[in-house]
């Protein structure tokens, strides 16, 4: 009896979110394509792609919890959630403001998962909703900001630690001659990219590995933005001695994009064993605590 009377209502559910799904669908599939055809096909942006698949197999790997009947409480504080949502979509396609545009993805979403399913239902899918402020683009003026002050960071450290290694190394602003070369620090260089792209990937890791200990999760956190400098760092000086050993089309070729590939690989693995560090302390106290 209890299955017959459940089943219309699991069936039921979709029957519901079929017509939400058209409608995001239709608001949000323009959005998409354009995000795909421009700023995703930069290196500023590439991994726009891959956090919304993370998005749609979290959501996904969510959903079953969210069918049972008993956990279906829909609250009306996804009203105003909504509206706000709506207001951001229509500012940002009217205007031209993709990062409004793109912002309101989350927000509609948050407030249509309140309407349907009720504060539990956001409570399970919050990280899935949260992460989705990877696939928000930087405004412009924020990047030049952060690219040009990075990048003069990057050309410091790595002049003064070439300079105390002995070689032949001068910087002014954020070009840097050793011995016969001259060479340029880009903004791909500044170490935006794989700031984002390392906190993307680390602060999912962390979620996945589903640490309990508030101070473990707040040094991993902390320690994601040193990482991807401190890679960075090393990427400049690595492809600084490449040039200075080899000549500039070394260090111009192939090892140049090389060199971001291995070194963001090389931070990330840090930040695993990283973790797993601070796991085996923390077991260790808590066994010397308890001793």
């Amino acid at each position: 009896m209890n299955s017959s009377v459940s089943m219309p209502t699991r069936l039921g559910r979709p029957v519901i979110w079929l017509p939400v799904a058209c409608g995001l669908a239709a608001l949000y599939l323009p959005t998409l394509w354009e995000l795909a055809t421009g700023i995703w096909q930069t290196e500023e942006h590439a991994h726009g792609p891959i956090v919304l698949a993370v998005v749609l197999w979290l959501i996904w790997r969510t959903a079953p919890s969210l069918q049972s009947p008993g956990s279906v409480k829909p609250s009306l504080l996804g009203t105003p959630l909504l509206v706000l949502g709506l207001f951001f979509f229509v500012a940002g396609r009217s205007q031209g403001i993709l990062v409004l545009e793109v912002a309101s993805l989350p927000l509609v979403l948050s407030a249509t998962v309140l309407l349907l399913h009720g504060r539990e239902a956001i409570a399970r899918l919050g990280f899935p909703l949260f992460y989705m402020i990877f696939l928000v683009p930087i405004p412009g003026i924020v990047v030049d900001a952060m690219t040009g002050y990075l990048k003069s960071l990057v050309s410091a450290a790595a002049e003064m630690i070439l300079y105390h290694a002995g070689y032949p190394v001068a910087r002014e602003g954020v070009i840097l001659q050793v011995g016969q070369y001259q060479l340029l620090v880009a903004d791909a260089c500044s170490g935006l990219n794989s700031i984002i792209s390392l906190s993307a990937l680390g602060i999912l890791f962390m979620y996945l590995i589903g640490r309990t200990s508030w101070l473990h999760n707040l040094i991993m956190l902390g320690a994601i933005v040193p990482i991807a400098f401190v890679a960075n760092v090393i990427r400049v000086i690595v492809l600084i001695l490449i040039t200075h050993y080899f000549g500039d089309a070394a260090g111009q070729g192939f090892l140049h994009g090389a060199a971001g590939i291995v070194l963001l690989v090389a931070a990330l693995l840090f930040l695993f064993a990283l973790d797993s560090t601070l796991a085996a302390s923390f077991r260790l106290g808590r066994r010397l605590r308890n001793a």
